[in-house]
């Protein structure tokens, strides 16, 4: 028998992980991705920092926060530490995976387990841990409501993880997740019924035992936030009883849309889209969305070989990405969206079609929106153009001489809005119905719109009150939606050294981030005050 098959061997059997760790392994690092050894060294110090705020706070809500992969692990233990301080009694369940996507021995995992015990051992008293491997559930088999979630979200795990959309459910993958997914609603449910905290906590709440646990907690009826991260520095995405990749701007929306922006907001929306276009970052932005400076619409006409008849540019999403997964309105998948659009251009020779394709395709593995269009019209005729995720293409030079524009979610609609561009959206993204884009619902309703924008483009622009409305709203998405907040999960380390503790619990930080810990805590966000109101 091989090493492999002794550690599976040896997992099965009770109290040989344990009694390895105590003769072979405790103090000593793990030979695995799983790593914790930076919130291992930074606890005792934390909980010295902790120890005067949670000694004056009131007594707060119970707090149940989830947490899985040693990353988000390290994360949520200090969000937890924050709100011990803050006088919120906390539990952090976690289970010991470092890979989502990979089998590991129940030798190994057991061994995992031990290792985070003991590392999160150093957060009592004001950090109660609970392994949901160490939960062992009552319930043999789930409510059918939960069953069909663990099927969900075991679907959406392996379109992110594989980046399709067509699931085989016999995948190695597919497998691997429903089991993980089944056992977490499991001890979710078998915790979460038996304890009943105030709140859960729980970052994604879509794919992975994240959005397990985020269903049993809203099967439950127990109020939930789902929290992540964008681009920006110092900030969080926060959704209360949603998941928050989802971008649900309602209530923001609802609160803020008939407050005219200022001159000097309306200055740092052009300032942002500048550093857009020319492919640079800006302030607490750390993503380039361009690998290309923009070089102007001629130029990019001269590239393409454009000429006068009309210009529709189809701009796609990575596929596999949370801001994709359940997203159809009217298609069953962006695949087919794509593919019944380029049929219909194929017999349109009266426009010409831009196919954008995702630059982020570049880093990934999955199906291609390059061979998705191929596979439809393996020759492209001469007025329909593919443009591959590595060109050398700024697709702000796209926006500026596109008379129309298609997307599924990618908030390239949103910006060709601002131009005053008629836009038509296939899925439901988080600015449609918003008052400045075209929404069909059905198959019939988008040919029969695309059909009349294509017949007179120019009499479809946006009006000034459309498009103010379009920047409008662009400004409180990227300003407004997100939180203050001192820790991004990237660089997670490097923040803390910047803002300990001490300091988010002290008076300066207290007066940065406090409205938004209360938020994770499950106070209902009041969206009526602008950013820096809060």
């Amino acid at each position: 028998m091989d090493s492999k098959g002794i550690k599976q061997l040896l997992g099965e059997i009770p109290l040989t992980v344990e009694l390895y760790w105590l003769l072979r392994q405790r103090n000593q690092p793990l030979r695995s991705h799983f790593i914790l050894k930076n919130l291992q060294m930074t606890l005792p110090d934390a909980c010295s920092q902790v120890k005067p705020f949670a000694l004056k706070a009131p007594t707060g809500k119970k707090v149940f926060i989830f947490a899985t992969l040693h990353f988000w692990i390290e994360h949520a233990a200090m969000l937890g530490m924050a709100l011990a301080g803050k006088g919120h009694r906390v539990t952090l369940a976690y289970l010991p995976f470092s890979e989502w996507h990979k089998p590991i021995s129940k030798f190994d995992l057991r061994r995992q387990n031990l290792y985070a015990r003991q590392v999160l051992q150093e957060a009592a008293p004001y950090l109660k841990t609970v392994s949901f491997l160490d939960v062992h559930p009552i319930f043999q088999s789930l409510p059918q409501q939960l069953a069909d979630a663990v099927d969900q979200v075991t679907m959406f795990d392996t379109q992110y993880t594989l980046q399709v959309e067509d699931v085989n459910r016999q995948d190695p993958i597919y497998l691997l997740c429903q089991e993980r997914n089944l056992a977490a609603a499991k001890a979710a449910l078998n915790w979460l019924k038996g304890h009943r905290p105030d709140v859960v906590i729980v970052p994604n709440g879509t794919i992975q035992e994240f959005g397990v646990v985020y269903r049993v907690a809203r099967y439950l009826e127990i109020p939930v936030v789902t929290y992540e991260f964008g681009d920006q520095r110092e900030r969080i995405w926060l959704a209360q009883n949603g998941e928050i990749m989802r971008h649900e701007t309602d209530a923001l929306w609802e609160a803020r849309r008939d407050i005219p922006l200022l001159d000097s907001e309306v200055e740092r929306l052009n300032a942002l889209f500048a550093a857009r276009m020319q492919a640079a970052t800006w302030e607490n932005f750390s993503r380039l969305w361009q690998g290309t400076p923009a070089q102007g619409g001629s130029q990019v006409r001269a590239s393409l070989g454009l000429d006068d008849r009309p210009v529709v540019l189809l701009a796609t999403n990575v596929l596999g990405d949370s801001l994709t997964l359940g997203r159809q309105v009217f298609s069953q998948s962006m695949e087919e969206w794509i593919a019944r659009t380029v049929q219909y251009f194929a017999g349109r020779e009266d426009t010409q079609l831009v196919i954008r394709v995702h630059p982020g395709e570049a880093l990934t593995h999955g199906t291609s929106m390059v061979d998705v269009v191929h596979k439809t019209l393996p020759e492209l005729p001469e007025h329909i153009h593919l443009i591959g995720p590595v060109e050398k293409v700024n697709t702000y030079d796209l926006v500026d001489v596109a008379d129309v524009g298609l997307v599924y979610t990618t908030t390239v609609g949103m910006e060709m809005a601002m131009s005053g561009k008629p836009v038509l959206i296939a899925g439901q993204t988080h600015y449609r119905g918003r008052g400045f884009t075209f929404d069909p619902q059905t198959w019939d309703d988008y040919f029969e719109q695309l059909h009349t924008l294509l017949t007179n483009p120019s009499a479809h622009r946006l009006t000034k009150d459309q498009i103010d409305l379009a920047w409008q709203y662009a400004y409180r998405f990227f300003f407004e939606f997100p939180f203050p907040f001192p820790w991004h999960l990237v660089r997670f380390w490097d923040d803390y050294k910047a803002r300990p503790i001490s300091y988010v619990l002290g008076e300066e930080g207290a007066g940065r981030y406090e409205t938004t810990f209360r938020y994770l805590a499950g106070e209902p966000i009041d969206w009526t005050k602008g950013l820096t109101s809060r």
